[in-house]
């Protein structure tokens, strides 16, 4: 079973019913100690990374032993930043560490001179594929997807897909049973649904 994590960033709802469409089983854990019976776990969430304050270092350790354990792990939209080791959105608060890098504002990555793009970034976008991917399989590169959001992930060699809003950014990375999307999978129709049932498949 499932555990999909609710550290009241943003409202779950939509996020369990698309899981149960697919017909995946899950719950929602009350106490870290609970994801030792989880086959996978989700992070979803929207909004400020101050949110994932909630998740302290209990909740830290206990994600990183179902990784330890073998079991996929998925962040979505801030869930995904999570997994990095922090955010200048709120830059004395650690991420769970467990892919390189901070994550910056939209339009202020890389050594380019800044862009100006509209933020937050908002509404249906392409995925540019540019590495096998577990996640999109299935799908094809410059497929759509739903995005909401105002800070990346850095670049790493975890990223197996890019999105471009002004200036490209990774919108799904990767790494052994480390997941994450920057967009909302559980808006995102027919693509969306590809990425949970990929996810559900590795979770066994």
């Amino acid at each position: 079973m499932i555990a999909l994590i609710d550290y009241r960033a943003g409202n779950l709802t939509s996020v369990r019913k698309a899981l149960a469409f697919i017909g995946a089983k899950l719950w929602t854990p009350a106490a870290p100690e609970e994801l030792a019976d989880a086959s996978g776990v989700i992070v979803p969430g929207v909004g400020h990374f101050g949110a994932t304050a909630a998740l302290d270092e209990v909740w830290h350790a206990a994600v990183r032993g179902t990784i330890a354990a073998q079991r996929p792990l998925l962040g979505i939209c801030l869930g995904m930043q999570w997994l990095f080791e922090g955010s200048e959105e709120a830059p004395t608060l650690p991420g769970l560490g467990v892919l390189p890098g901070r994550c910056v504002r939209l339009g202020e990555q890389g050594d380019s001179p800044l862009f100006r793009v509209k933020i937050p970034h908002v509404g249906w976008n392409s995925l540019d594929r540019r590495e096998p991917s577990r996640l999109l399989d299935g799908g094809t590169s410059g497929m759509q997807a739903y995005f909401t959001h105002s800070y990346v992930v850095p670049e790493s060699t975890a990223t197996v897909a890019l999105t471009t809003h002004g200036v490209p950014f990774p919108s799904v990375v990767e790494r052994g049973l480390v997941f994450g999307v920057q967009f909302h999978p559980e808006k995102s129709a027919d693509i969306g649904l590809l990425v949970l049932r990929n996810f559900v498949a590795m979770c066994g």
